[in-house]
């Protein structure tokens, strides 16, 4: 059964730093495009930063210049780098990917991961 394990998420000072990964697991042929996305508490999740096959990448405003999403394709699992962390920043942060389950198709699957909480306090 394939899915996606978010990991490197915890409680962290103002202007600290973390990172998160998203892997997959069980049999896969690739993970593709993958969103970061996050939910505070009585907040709408939203997407915070988006890479695809290829690499290219995609943030939201509040997200530029701070936080760096990548990809080891060798490992199937994507990354967020988040610097200068700000209390807003606080929520929990998924990831979302399309997986490509076998080289035989091209069929892709959409998959949440379970989450992992990131909270920014003194």
């Amino acid at each position: 059964q394939v899915q996606l394990v978010e990991s490197g998420g915890g409680l962290v000072q103002p202007g600290g730093s973390l990172r998160l990964s998203c892997a997959a697991s069980g049999s896969i042929f690739s993970i593709n495009a993958v969103g970061w996305y996050r939910q505070a508490p009585g907040k709408q999740r939203e997407l915070v930063a988006h890479i695809s096959s290829s690499g290219s990448t995609n943030y939201a405003d509040s997200a530029k210049g701070r936080f760096t999403i990548s990809r080891d394709n060798a490992k199937n699992t994507v990354y967020l780098q988040m610097n200068s962390l700000k209390p807003e920043d606080t929520a929990v942060y998924y990831c979302n990917g399309n997986v490509r389950p076998t080289s035989l198709s091209s069929v892709e699957y959409n998959y949440w991961g379970q989450g992992t909480q990131v909270t920014v306090s003194p």
